[in-house]
């Protein structure tokens, strides 16, 4: 067998830990290393891969049990293979089942209630990603995507039976799911307990699987899903649509949808945490005299105030013009730069005009000019 690091430290948790730390660790970690958020970066896709093997794992209460009792080796496929069914050179023995009968089925982490392989379990999580444009991401918006998923087969509504047939009572295990194994052992004759090899556990069999889902119950198909994404989310964020991943087992609730949101950028807005800024160029005669100009926001076009006098690198903020606070009312502001454009090419009754400002201004030639004011940052349209 490959050496392969413990699941748990792959996930960055301790033995033991809960259902919920390590769906959350899963989740966390996946989301870290999914390869549409690591282009082209293998060790991000090994490390997913080893993740994913990890979960594959962790989340299953069964290969969980037996990955925490015998390690790697007991969740490997070979797992007891040419040795009775125990990987313990013959005897086929529990030895959870041979503490247990002596001391009770806690002694030393061995034992302990077999899980129940009919229990209802969720279905698993599955990934997409969505590309919209700056706007639709600022104000949210609906998208179709398209999925590959497991869903409850249509025919035997999850049975895995035949239409007409059902499941029978297993009749080697009686319906229990476990046989009992009685042996002789260096203790002495010792009677354990294993899951029914008939049955695998679940103490019923299917006769007649059934000819669509080849009695899994469950099978793969393309599917196209309606998402909504939330205003407020940002450039590479990941939100869940509840319920659209895969189907659960036994009657279990299925699993998430979780979406990765790719923004394209727009051609004059930044996005800045919830704020929007926005370069607004005006001329130098606009700045020194004051105007009143349209500007672009997210919400159409307004008109602000120029105050006479405007230097580049003066800020005006428009209260509410930004980007909405994800499931909040609250929205961040817009943040307009003023850059004031010095012309470049003159005629010669243009250079004749300056001059003779320059003269009713005083400015001296060769002299450095008095310190320009600090950048202002004027509040606007406050609601």
């Amino acid at each position: 067998m490959e050496n392969k690091r413990d699941y748990y430290e792959v996930l960055g948790l301790k033995k033991g830990a809960s259902d919920e730390e390590i769906k959350k660790a899963y989740r966390q970690m996946a989301k870290k290393y999914h390869p549409d958020l690591n282009p082209d970066n293998k060790d991000a896709e090994a490390k997913f891969k080893e993740v994913n093997e990890a979960y594959e794992v962790l989340s299953d209460s069964e290969k969980k049990e037996r990955y925490d009792r015998f390690g790697h080796a007991g969740v490997d496929p070979n797992f007891g293979a040419g040795q009775g069914g125990s990987g313990f050179g013959g005897f086929d023995v529990d030895l959870g089942d041979i503490f247990g009968s002596f001391f009770g089925s806690g002694f030393g982490g061995f034992g302990g209630q077999r899980s129940n392989p009919n229990a209802a379990q969720r279905g698993e999580d599955i990934q997409t990603k969505v590309t919209v444009s700056f706007e639709e991401a600022a104000k949210g918006c609906k998208r179709t995507v398209e999925v590959n998923r497991v869903e409850t087969c249509p025919d035997c509504h999850g049975s895995g039976a035949a239409a007409g047939t059902s499941r029978r009572t297993c009749p080697d295990c009686n319906g229990r799911g476990y046989i009992s194994v009685t042996q002789n052992s260096l203790f002495g004759t010792i009677q354990t307990q294993k899951a029914c090899p008939k049955c695998g556990g679940k103490g019923s069999v299917i006769e007649t699987p059934c000819s669509k889902c080849h009695g899994q119950g469950r099978m793969s198909k393309r599917t196209s899903v309606e998402v909504n994404i939330p205003a407020g989310i940002d450039n590479r964020q990941m939100f869940a649509v509840s319920g659209a991943g895969n189907a659960g087992r036994n009657g279990g609730p299925a699993g998430d949808l979780r979406v990765a949101v790719f923004v394209r950028p727009h051609p004059y807005f930044t996005r800045e945490d919830y704020n929007v800024h926005l370069e607004q160029h005006i001329a130098f005669t606009q700045a020194a005299l004051g105007d009143k100009i349209r500007i672009p926001t997210l919400d159409g076009d307004v008109m602000i105030d120029i105050p006479a006098g405007t230097q580049s690198g003066d800020d005006f903020k428009l209260r509410g013009r930004g980007i909405p606070v994800v499931n909040s009312k609250s929205k961040g502001d817009q943040i307009v730069h003023i850059i004031v454009d010095v012309p470049t090419q003159l005629n010669e009754k243009q250079r004749e005009l300056i001059s003779e400002l320059e003269k009713s201004l005083g400015v001296k030639r060769g002299a450095p000019a008095s310190k320009s004011k600090k950048s202002k940052f004027t509040d606007k349209f406050k609601s």
